[in-house]
């Protein structure tokens, strides 16, 4: 078996984690594939303008591409080449059929399951990089070794990237977990994958299960994770109506050693493209299994982080008088964290979709996210819309009532703040929902300002 990889999936994980494998492994030959012409243009392009944004990247890519690391659109050659196939299509929410909602949309990666059965002309071992539901491998097995000319050994190989230090991630893991059979040949195939990450990862930290468990692994990670935001959110609407401060309470619980500090940051609720899908998939699981107390169990974790998004726009209309029509609101901030161009479930996109059903003016900038944010929203921000897009944060607030920070970008509190409140409609107001401001400075300035989970109880903003 030879040491050349191929990932097929050229998108947010296949990308990054190939790179920095491409970076410690300068002895393989990595490849990257993915049947979307522009999008490995982009990976290949002279300028180096990455089809994703994630810090130090580019510097990554830069220093490997056209050595060991390659992209390109001939997925038949990379798989007969190499021994070793990732596979990291997109596997999204299912919206029709049974599961709708819920379910994991299967359809490409059994396709690409398909391409490698037909392609392979030896042995290989096939990883699931992809976010798959428990006993996918399974699936994946059978159609690959149902009358094949050649032997394929599936294993989970998760991804627990941070969009936005997804480098850093990779570079420095708490864990890399790694699933398989546990027979001869699937122990032998642990092993080839273990030898890539201890090129540069401490043998202690790389974790190997059965395959199932790699593949539940994910889900309860992730799902856990969305469970502290929307337990910290639901917490700051009752700060709000007693009088405490959210960051105190977190700060002080956070102190307690069995619960830990992560993930205690009150906001508009997660986003991004893993946790909403995973908890989904989650409770169809359960439901599958007849677990339905815990679906419901998991289903609120949804609910409440929809209801923050709900509750900022109902705070903001309190705030503004009870109507926000052709009034001018300023939103800084589109991405769904800071340090990402990603807009995928970015609880920014469900606030614009409720102010917009307000008739709001909205004025949205973002330093990465512009482009996303055009797409996303291409149908209420037509010709006529009251919805601009505005790459300076100065211009986009200029004559608006409101200005509404949605991601905790590092040159928001940097900004000239004055300057800002000089140039809008007074009484300005700044709703910041990341509280990431100096809400006491914007105050002396002359700013009525909003913060999540901090409010003084018995204002008219409080509840």
């Amino acid at each position: 078996m030879n040491k050349d990889v191929v990932c097929i999936g050229a998108g947010y994980i296949g990308g990054p984690t190939m790179a920095v494998i491409a970076k410690m492994n300068p002895d393989r030959k990595i490849m990257v594939v993915d049947i979307n012409a522009s999008r490995i243009a982009a990976w290949n392009s002279d300028d180096f303008e990455l089809p994703i944004y994630e810090p130090e990247l580019v510097d990554v890519v830069r220093e490997v591409r056209g050595k060991n690391l390659f992209f390109s659109t001939d997925i038949r050659s990379a798989v007969k080449e190499c021994d070793i196939v990732f596979v990291g299509v997109n596997t999204p929410t299912k919206m029709f059929g049974r599961g709708a909602g819920r379910a994991s949309d299967l359809q490409y990666w059994e396709a690409t399951a398909r391409e490698i059965k037909e392609y392979a002309d030896g042995d290989k071992i096939v990883v699931e990089k992809s976010t798959l539901p428990v006993r996918t491998a399974a699936a994946m097995e059978a159609i690959l070794n149902d009358h094949a000319k050649h032997r394929f050994t599936v294993l989970s190989n998760p991804e627990f990237l941070a969009e936005g230090t997804a480098v850093k991630d990779l570079l420095s893991p708490d864990r890399v977990l790694i699933g398989g059979p546990q027979d001869e040949a699937g122990i032998a195939a642990i092993a080839e994958v273990v030898d890539i990450y201890a090129a540069w990862v401490p043998r202690e930290k790389i974790m190997t299960t059965n395959v199932w468990s790699a593949e539940l692994t994910k889900f309860a990670a992730n799902a856990f994770l969305a469970q502290r935001v929307s337990s910290i959110n639901a917490i700051a609407g009752l700060c709000e109506a007693t009088g405490a401060d959210v960051d105190e309470v977190a700060r002080v619980m956070g102190a307690d050693h069995r619960i830990g500090a992560k993930f205690l940051k009150a906001g508009p609720g997660f986003g991004g493209s893993c946790f909403k899908k995973d908890v989904l998939n989650l409770v169809y699981l359960c439901e599958t299994f007849g677990l339905h107390t815990a679906a419901e169990y998991w289903t609120q974790v949804i609910r409440m982080n929809e209801h923050q998004q709900e509750r900022i726009v109902s705070r903001l209309f309190k705030a503004m008088f009870n109507t926000l029509a052709n009034k001018k609101v300023a939103m800084f901030g589109f991405a769904f964290k800071a340090d990402t161009g990603d807009t995928r479930e970015t609880p920014a996109g469900t606030v614009a979709r409720l102010l917009n059903d307000e008739h709001v003016r909205l004025a949205i900038t973002d330093p990465k996210a512009i482009p996303n944010a055009k797409r996303d929203l291409a149908d209420i921000a037509g010709d006529g819309a009251g919805i601009v897009f505005e790459e300076d944060p100065y211009v986009a607030a200029e004559g608006a009532d409101a200005v509404l920070l949605m991601t905790d970008w590092s040159l928001y509190p940097a900004l000239d703040w004055r300057r800002i409140f000089d140039s809008m409609r007074k009484p300005a107001l700044v709703f910041d929902t990341r509280n990431c401001l100096d809400g006491e400075e914007l105050r002396r300035i002359g700013f009525k300002v909003l913060n999540i989970g901090k409010d003084i109880c018995g204002a008219p903003t409080c509840r």
